[in-house]
């Protein structure tokens, strides 16, 4: 199980580096101001400088981890780019199911917003490598607690707007 969360850092950069991205230029939303019964599609938080620069900060840290440990048989850059670019898309999905119920942009919808980005680089990183249901199961869950904690703390650093 140790060895799943490790292998999950480089999802975890990722979804973390949108927020501290926010302030770079290039704020081109993903789904391009497009609305669907009223509603974005995806909202104008989730921008093409989150996705890409998620997935690239966080294959830099697959890339980076794999230096001081890495063992795993499937290539670090392949996983890091596939887990990474899959926890940005979890996220979205789950936000295109939010606008249409009607929840807001930074409004908490539990347990979702706690396990989108580990599903998500889960999924896509099954292309590369699936570690069981069994510790990805456990993985989703242990990472949503963490994702809690973690926002929580951001939060009160003044990183975030909204604990969740």
């Amino acid at each position: 199980m140790i060895l799943v969360l490790y292998a999950l850092i480089p999802a975890y950069v990722a979804n973390m580096a949108p927020v501290l991205l926010r302030k770079l230029p290039w704020t081109v939303p993903l789904d391009f101001g497009l609305s669907l019964n009223g509603e974005r599609l995806l909202g104008s938080n989730k921008t093409w400088r989150g996705l890409i620069g998620g997935t690239i900060i966080g294959t830099t840290t697959a890339i980076l981890i794999s230096t001081l440990y890495w063992p795993f048989s499937f290539s670090p850059i392949a996983w890091g780019l596939l887990a990474s670019f899959g926890a940005l898309i979890g996220d979205s999905v789950k936000s295109f199911f939010k606008r249409r119920i009607k929840i807001k942009s930074g409004k908490s919808w539990v347990p979702f917003d706690q396990i989108d980005f580990t599903v998500g680089a889960l999924a896509f990183g099954s292309f590369v490598w699936f570690p069981g249901w069994l510790d990805a199961v456990l993985a989703v869950i242990i990472s949503a607690l963490a994702h809690i904690a973690v926002n929580h703390f951001a939060f009160y650093a003044g990183v975030r707007e909204e604990k969740w």
